[in-house]
């Protein structure tokens, strides 16, 4: 997969059904010219006065809908999976505010978010990822949700028995992701906001795997190393084997590579004594893996998870396989900050949601396409394979001019995103790493317009050929 081949938005919305041909073209049209100027506002990307007006005359078709784009993309992403064969691919579940509170003209149409100021949507968001090199394969599932107005006074029942309830969002993510493909593994990720019992009772009970970590200090049905609950049990063990981690930059502590022990255990979660989801109320058998840092930097937050699994970890190799599995989380906060910062889907002007939801939709998907920029310069076959092979001819000319005889005269995948990166600031140190995916959008921005102007001074010349 490549948004950089020319036939992506082919691939994701060529079957769509939008009750005309002539509508899904114009669709993928648009997608096209987006995957090639993905940043800035609307008028930005689509910066021929036709193309922004057919794009904005598309969205207001009642059959051009978020559902119906969501889907045509995730069977796109299913497919992927499927061409897999064997291995295991990520779930990562997550959510993100997205916030069109400045667009006066929704305001009656849009619920609160953040501390209730703010309007705008939930969007939960469900990313497939290859569990091995990290590469996106695409979204699953994506949910808008409108966050409800509780009265005053709900009880839990009432609650419970909610339709619009928000904690549904993580089993409602995992139900329109689907079943794994025949031969691939799929396990669903997510951070501790998923940690509700609901949840985890969903996944056990509909044969689905997971990794999360933990939010509540649940009680247990059976004592761990003597202990009733599931931090002190989990702090009572005694490390079984160490590993490094990459820790990310937030609030409290700064980005550092650290060294962390691990141990792990079988156990059984008694359900809760309130009965706050949809579930029975039956104990569940799991697996438990805590990560702590044992020596913490001076005034950096120490670092701890513990991780629920209902994949077995009977030995450290599997404990440190889990921890694998969720250090891939960050890629979905990555694809957060590439809908925001990348594609800027906060910046779209509509007057109805009606039409606002489709182009969220859109945006989602080719936000995609960023995360792929640096999926290219991490695959395996990158330092092997021929630029051409994957990225149009004229891309790897326009850029082989700029920077003269550097890139030889057949350059790989690798020297190609490297010197896109270096466009964007990278230095290309090997001190340096490789490029992020922002980095390579950010290089990317600048050889889409030298590919602009190579093809407008080739027309150029060629209407005085043809004049002469």
């Amino acid at each position: 997969m490549n948004a950089c081949d020319g036939k992506f938005a082919m691939r994701d919305f060529g079957a769509v059904e939008l009750g005309d041909k002539r509508r899904t073209n114009c669709l993928v049209k648009s997608v096209d010219i987006m995957c090639r100027h993905p940043g800035g506002t609307l008028p930005d990307k689509l910066n021929r006065p036709a193309d922004l007006r057919a794009f904005y005359r598309l969205m207001g078709r009642p059959e051009v809908t978020h559902a119906a784009l969501v889907r045509s993309h995730a069977d796109h992403t299913r497919e992927c999976m499927a061409a897999l064969g064997s291995g295991v691919v990520l779930i990562l579940h997550d959510a993100t505010e997205l916030d069109y509170t400045n667009k006066t003209t929704l305001a009656g149409q849009l619920a609160q978010i953040g501390q209730g100021t703010h309007r705008g949507y939930i969007c939960h968001n469900s990313l497939a990822v290859r569990a091995d090199t990290g590469a996106v394969l695409g979204l699953t599932s994506q949910i808008l949700h409108q966050r409800a107005e509780v009265r005053k006074g709900e009880t839990v029942k009432q609650s419970r028995e909610r339709q619009n309830r928000e904690s549904r969002l993580w089993v409602q993510g995992a139900q329109a992701s689907g079943p794994a493909p025949v031969g691939v593994r799929c396990v669903d990720v997510s951070d501790s906001l998923s940690d509700t019992f609901e949840y985890l009772a969903y996944e056990g009970t509909h044969n689905r795997q997971f990794v999360l970590r933990h939010r509540e200090d649940r009680r247990l049905d059976v004592p761990v190393a003597g202990q009733d609950y599931l931090v002190a049990a989990m702090h009572a063990l005694p490390s079984m084997g160490q590993r490094q981690i990459r820790v990310l930059a937030s609030p409290g502590r700064s980005a550092r590579k650290t060294t962390v022990e691990i141990a792990f255990t079988r156990l059984r979660l008694a359900p809760p004594r309130k009965h706050h989801g949809e579930y029975a109320k039956n104990p569940l058998d799991l697996w438990a893996v805590r990560v702590w840092e044992r020596n913490t930097p001076a005034h950096e937050e120490p670092l701890e998870w513990i991780l629920l699994t209902n994949v077995a970890v009977e030995q450290e190799a599997d404990a440190q396989e889990r921890v694998d599995w969720y250090e891939r989380r960050w890629i979905i906060e990555e694809y957060h900050k590439g809908m925001k910062t990348g594609c800027r889907i906060e910046s779209m002007q509509f007057d109805s949601i009606d039409r606002l939801e489709p182009a969220i939709a859109v945006l989602s998907v080719v936000t995609t396409t960023l995360l792929q920029l640096r999926d290219a310069v991490r695959a395996a076959e990158a330092d092997c394979r021929l630029a051409t092979d994957v990225i149009g001819a004229d891309y790897v000319q326009v850029l082989a001019n700029h920077y003269g005889n550097r890139l030889g005269p057949r350059p790989t995948i690798l020297k190609f995103y490297m010197h896109v990166a270096r466009l964007g600031g990278h230095q290309n140190r090997k001190c340096d790493g490789l490029p992020g995916w922002l980095t390579l959008w950010r290089g990317w921005i600048r050889l889409q317009a030298m590919v602009d102007g190579f093809h407008a001074g080739h027309r150029k010349a060629q209407m005085k050929c043809g004049t002469s």
